[in-house]
C-alpha cells in the first residue's frame, strides 16, 4: 500500500500562482512513477501531468507552459508548480502514484 498526501490548495484571483506538493509513504518502488489529476464540478477526472523516474514528464496540453512537475531525489514527492492561473483550472487536484494509488485530493480555486 501507498499512501499519498497533498497540500497547497486554495483560492487564488487568475493569473495568479499555487504549489502543490504530495508526498508518498509505505511500500514506495525505487522507479515509479507520480502525477498530478484534477476533476472539475461536473466533469470527469483528467490527467495533468506526470513524471517518471526522474526525467520523463508528461504534460496536459491545457496547462503546458504555465504548470511544471517536478519531484524530489528521494522520489518520494512530486510537486506542482501553476502559474497564470485561469478560472477553468478550477478544481480538485488529486496526486497519483504509479497509477494505482490516490492522493484524497486538494481544491485549487481560481476566480475571475
Amino acid at each position: 500500500q501507498v499512501q499519498l498526501v497533498e497540500s497547497g490548495g486554495g483560492s487564488v484571483q487568475a493569473g495568479g500562482s499555487l504549489r502543490l506538493s504530495c508526498k508518498a509513504s509505505g511500500n514506495i518502488f525505487s522507479v515509479n512513477g507520480m502525477g498530478w489529476y484534477r476533476q472539475a464540478p461536473g466533469k470527469q477526472r483528467e490527467f495533468v501531468a506526470r513524471i517518471v523516474g526522474g526525467a520523463l514528464i508528461n504534460i496536459a496540453d491545457s496547462v503546458k507552459g504555465r504548470f511544471t512537475i517536478s519531484r524530489d531525489s528521494a522520489k518520494i514527492a512530486v510537486y506542482l508548480q501553476m502559474n497564470s492561473l485561469k478560472p477553468e483550472d478550477t478544481a480538485i487536484y488529486y496526486c497519483n502514484y504509479n497509477i494505482q494509488f490516490w492522493g484524497q485530493g486538494t481544491q485549487v480555486t481560481v476566480s475571475s
